[in-house]
């Protein structure tokens, strides 16, 4: 790996040469969008870890930290570039933001589909969700939901780390560990299986998540207040879903495939998108649509106010 990162101690990232026209606008709008991830998340986190009455909703305390800890593999460098001249990063540098981006992904969705469960156990056997979901069990699902990400992403960077590499151009605004075992002097195995896992971990994850859905939709239809119910609880987070999946499709398939047809514009529209919608919308929807969550930020908020109001 020292030999390689020798040989090739930093990569291009190819995809900023069409940002030059509006690079000012694009760095406003996205620290804005920075700041207002670290904030909404920031909130939620902080409420439920001080008020002792709201450690129920630990899947999206722990949501909130993967969101900040993914845009944190992102935003920094991102918003550096946008204001240079010269897009670089580092070989080290770029195996880190591609091992950080992909093991939030993942780590995303895994929270995702465990809160999924959650909703299905909850609303489907809601006499049997307290001795279900226990505080043992929660706490081991978290585990798992932190560790097999991570796991996953070494198994996959560790290959890519070892690659020959003959070419310096990565045509993305960040770095990620397919296109990196691309730029390899000859085809290697870690082209094969990062996709591999890529696919299979989503795939897993998104039958989970559809499974859980399904018997929902059957469970809930058959009365008014279970349609109800359905609609205030568990629509927000299918919408949610469905644009979290559709804009990593999108991404994976185009790297996967590519076409001419898509316009370097949209592709980073698509990459910058997907880290500014699932970290703001995440908490909002899963956060403050839980009333208790709702009431408490409110409380502070007030609380606040009234503080700086007083002489």
């Amino acid at each position: 790996m020292m030999d390689n990162a020798s040989a090739m101690s930093v990569f291009t990232l190819s995809a900023f040469s069409g940002t030059e026209r509006y690079r000012i606008p694009l760095f406003v709008v996205t620290f804005l969008c920075y700041c207002v991830i670290w904030l909404v998340n920031l909130t939620i986190i902080v409420t439920i870890i001080v008020d002792k009455n709201l450690h129920e909703p630990i899947f999206l305390c722990n949501l909130c930290i993967n969101g900040l800890y993914g845009t944190a593999g992102f935003y920094p460098k991102f918003l550096s570039d946008l204001l240079s001249s010269t897009h670089v990063i580092s070989y080290v540098g770029c195996l880190l933001q591609g091992f950080v981006v992909h093991s939030s992904v993942s780590a995303d969705f895994t929270l995702l589909a465990l809160m999924a469960l959650d909703r299905y156990v909850a609303l489907c056997h809601p006499l049997k969700y307290h001795s279900v979901m226990t505080r043992q069990r929660m706490g081991m699902l978290l585990l798992c939901a932190w560790l097999i990400p991570h796991f996953a992403l070494i198994l996959s960077t560790v290959p890519t780390s070892m690659l020959t590499l003959c070419g310096s151009q990565i045509p993305k605004i960040y770095c990620i560990n397919y296109l990196v075992g691309k730029l390899a002097c000859t085809p290697s195995l870690s082209n094969v299986i990062v996709p591999a896992i890529n696919y299979s971990f989503f795939a897993g994850h998104f039958l989970i998540v559809i499974l859980s859905y399904i018997y929902l939709v059957r469970m809930c239809v058959k009365s008014k207040e279970g349609r109800s119910k359905f609609m205030k609880t568990c629509l927000p987070h299918l919408i949610c879903l469905i644009t979290y999946f559709v804009s990593l499709l999108f991404d994976l398939v185009f790297i996967r495939f590519g076409s001419k047809a898509v316009s370097q514009d949209l592709l980073n529209f698509m990459a910058i998108e997907f880290f500014i919608v699932p970290p703001i919308v995440n908490p909002l929807i899963y956060g403050l649509k839980l009333t208790k969550i709702r009431n408490k930020v409110a409380q502070f908020i007030c609380s606040k106010k009234q503080k700086s109001i007083k002489p």
